[in-house]
């Protein structure tokens, strides 16, 4: 994993928010926004606040990507304060990930039922 390096940690209170900058090494190119949410979830123990990815911006000939996030504790707070359609696109990429995961797991579920008859017919002949 890499490391992550905090630029600017900002308590807004008049928005009530707290603005995070942060620095992603060795990941240029290959950080996406929901995975960077959950590396900032984890560092900074946010377990149950809304964080919100506004933008991902690699350096330019370096393998440094740049985040800023804001972090809410109030879901409705942060859908008046944000634009519509960054929570829009965030939903979308959260159900892609819902359904890659369901197909996964659907089709791991007949290959352990086809290796069970398998194994049992082996022990029945070796009987």
């Amino acid at each position: 994993m890499s490391i992550i390096e905090t630029i600017t940690d900002v308590d807004n209170t008049f928005l009530s928010r707290r603005e995070l900058t942060c620095n992603f090494a060795g990941l240029g190119g290959k950080l996406k926004k929901l995975e960077a949410v959950d590396m900032i979830n984890k560092e900074f123990s946010l377990d149950g606040k809304v964080i919100i990815p506004i933008i991902l911006k690699t350096q330019v000939g370096k393998s440094t990507v740049t985040g800023t996030f804001f972090v809410y504790d109030d879901e409705g707070l942060a859908k008046k304060h944000v634009n519509p359609t960054i929570f829009s696109r965030l939903e979308k990429t959260q159900a892609k990930l819902a359904e890659a995961e369901a197909a996964a797991k659907e089709a791991a579920a007949p290959a352990e039922e086809t290796e069970a008859p398998a194994e049992e017919a082996k022990e029945e002949k070796a009987e």
